[in-house]
């Protein structure tokens, strides 16, 4: 049997001796399988390690995240580092507790009128952001939660910390930066009044059901409209669909009419369900999503907020290892600031390539 500190555990180890709370409280027998849900109930306990059963040591608490794949065909080794490190585990238990919050929180406001508790899922999730000490960081643990599943909960969570470190970056004071995290949190919550099995389908939506779940920025702006939350709040849950050219929903407005923060939601919106597996498509990685940006039309955006996104984004990646469309590995050595999401790579073999010249090539992956 070896102690394991309960945030390097994995679903899966099994118990060696029963586990007691301080109060002397029984939480798990001897002999028990862990469950993500089971190791979050540890943590919630505050228990520091336990004794599992035929474990490796974890992994030393400061190993680095970011290593350079030694061949192209070696995709899932970065993702694999991340996932077998103590800051991914912590970071996925209190991921998990914040969603457990968030859920327990919309559904009692929801269905039972309860208020929402605000500043403490504020509080809750600026200890979330707080525990990455990096934007790279922040977005590594984002991208390697996907296997954890989506929900509304989830969604609202990410864009909610998406929404924060764009702020971050906008450099705006601490007072704008809580509101704009909240902005994200609360944006998507019309569509607990949609009924699931619309929402959850796994096809393509009829006519109707579109319409419908077109519907939810207006069902999250009622909901909403009575509390004491700051307006700003309100207009982002009505307005985050909205696109500065007025081609958004439901109402249409250009830029002059938007909320300023439901444009910085827009963007986080996007960028989280872009990197969210779909059933017709896998997640895709962060040049795929600027160069969907690039082709939907940055005009739908404010240009300070989604030039500043995507060239913040593209940022965290220079110099990065990446996969092209063809197979072959490169690495970044230059950004094209007029294409973003095309810059210049070299192969393997010591040549340079301009992805904004060769139209056909792509990046598909980065380690």
């Amino acid at each position: 049997m070896i102690s394991t500190k309960v945030n390097a555990l994995k679903p899966g180890m099994v118990l060696a001796s029963d586990v007691l709370t301080a109060s002397g409280q029984r939480l798990f027998d001897k002999g028990t399988t862990l469950t993500l849900q089971s190791i979050m109930r540890l943590s919630f306990y505050r228990i520091d390690s336990v004794l599992v059963e035929g474990t490796a040591p974890a992994p030393p608490e400061h190993a680095p995240l970011q290593t350079e794949a030694e061949d192209a065909n070696l995709a899932p080794v970065y993702t694999q580092k991340i996932e077998s490190s103590r800051q991914f585990q912590s970071f996925q238990i209190d991921h998990s507790f914040v969603i457990s919050s968030i859920m327990n929180s919309f559904d009692a406001f929801v269905k039972h009128g309860i208020p929402l508790p605000a500043d403490m899922l504020l509080d809750s999730i600026s200890q979330l952001f707080d525990a990455c000490k990096t934007s790279r960081e922040l977005f590594d643990m984002l991208h390697n939660m996907r296997s954890s599943g989506e929900s509304i909960y989830f969604h609202s969570l990410n864009v909610a910390l998406l929404c924060r470190q764009i702020g971050t970056w906008l450099k705006v004071n601490d007072n704008e930066l809580d509101l704009l995290t909240q902005c994200g949190l609360f944006h998507d919550i019309g569509k607990l009044m949609i009924p699931e099995e619309i929402l959850n389908k796994p096809g393509k939506y009829t006519e109707e059901e579109f319409a419908l779940v077109k519907m939810h920025p207006e069902y999250g702006y009622k909901l909403l409209r009575d509390t004491t939350l700051n307006i700003h709040i309100k207009k982002s849950a009505l307005s985050h669909h909205e696109r500065c050219d007025g081609s958004g929903y439901p109402i249409g407005l250009s830029q002059e009419d938007t909320d300023e923060y439901a444009m910085i939601v827009a963007i986080a919106d996007v960028y989280d369900a872009m990197t969210a597996a779909r059933s017709y498509r896998s997640p895709l990685c962060p040049f795929q999503v600027i160069a969907n940006f690039e082709q939907e039309g940055l005009q739908k955006y404010k240009p300070k907020y989604i030039l500043t996104f995507l060239s913040r984004i593209a940022n965290i990646y220079q110099n990065n290892r990446v996969i092209l469309n063809d197979g072959r590995g490169a690495n970044i050595v230059m950004l094209n600031t007029k294409a973003l999401s095309r810059p210049i790579v070299q192969l393997d073999d010591g040549n340079c390539i301009d992805l904004s010249t060769t139209p056909g090539l792509q990046i598909q992956t980065v380690l």
